[in-house]
């Protein structure tokens, strides 16, 4: 039986390399249709960093902050909600989907991956931080 504290599973070389251009791309291609689009840079800036919030649910603990973090920057919600602004003709919802796909591109681009729950330092991209430090001594 697999646990599910450990990330032996994160992806490594090649796989993980094509996993962060990916979000390069996510990333650069959310940006492109957010200039497009006409979207106001200031709600680009405010709205940016706002799914980092989820890091808050951490203090519930390392499980509670996986499961939220996880919520936050997975695509199914963002892409969800685009295409609901689309649908509607609903500009701030769209923007806002848009924004949030960036910073879900950003995130997987610096290596920042979907978290397990066994602390915030070991993703499906690697272990990172403190986790990655720990790793290598």
């Amino acid at each position: 039986m697999t646990d599910v504290n450990d990330p032996a599973g994160a992806a490594t070389g090649g796989v993980r390399a094509l996993l962060r251009l990916e979000g390069l791309a996510l990333f650069a291609g959310m940006v492109g249709l957010y200039a497009l689009w006409g979207g106001s840079w200031w709600v680009f800036a405010v709205l940016f960093l706002v799914p980092d919030i989820s890091f808050a649910a951490y203090l519930a603990g390392a499980r509670v902050g996986a499961i939220v973090y996880n919520a936050m920057h997975a695509d199914i919600m963002p892409i969800a909600l685009a295409f609901y602004g689309f649908a509607f003709a609903a500009p701030l919802t769209l923007s806002v989907a848009l924004i949030w796909l960036a910073h879900i591109g950003i995130d997987r681009a610096l290596g920042y991956g979907l978290k397990y729950p066994g602390g915030f330092g070991l993703t499906h991209l690697g272990r990172i931080g403190r986790a990655k430090q720990a790793a290598d001594i």
